[in-house]
């Protein structure tokens, strides 16, 4: 259930990087949460691109364009090594989608927020962490 979504201040983001940061956001995400890269994880990836008006995203020093990435990923998904690797790579996706140097770094906030076991569901029914544990050794073990 890895979910990723930009909020971006519109117009920010050239209209020719939009899909491809979306693409880049999900990829990182399944990377770092150790998800095999096949069509059916990808399927699970949503990556969610919101805009909001411009001057939207501010702070009281300046109105310099702010985005914040939010990332759902199920309890226990995520150690504390993978979650440094998701918003070190988050950060960078952004700042070069955005056409920003690494000195704009702070004005890119990743919020990892981890979804407790059970309250997930899809297809009609409560998805567990276990469940996609498993799900993802048989991918493994289809792709070798």
């Amino acid at each position: 259930m890895p979910l990723i979504e930009l909020t971006t201040p519109a117009g920010v983001l050239p209209p020719e990087t939009r899909n491809q940061v979306q693409r880049d956001l999900a990829a990182a995400l399944l990377k770092w949460e150790g998800a095999p890269d096949t069509e059916f994880f990808r399927s699970l990836a949503w990556s969610h691109l919101r805009e909001v008006p411009a001057g939207a995203l501010i702070t009281a020093a300046d109105a310099e364009p702010r985005f914040r990435a939010d990332v759902t990923v199920p309890q226990g998904a995520l150690s504390e090594r993978r979650k440094a690797g998701l918003v070190a790579e988050v950060t960078e996706i952004v700042l070069r989608a955005a056409g920003l140097d690494r000195a704009a770094a702070l004005r890119v906030w990743v919020l990892v927020h981890e979804q407790p076991d059970g309250s997930w569901g899809a297809g009609g029914e409560i998805i567990r962490h276990a469940d996609l544990v498993a799900l993802a050794g048989g991918e493994r073990g289809s792709d070798a």
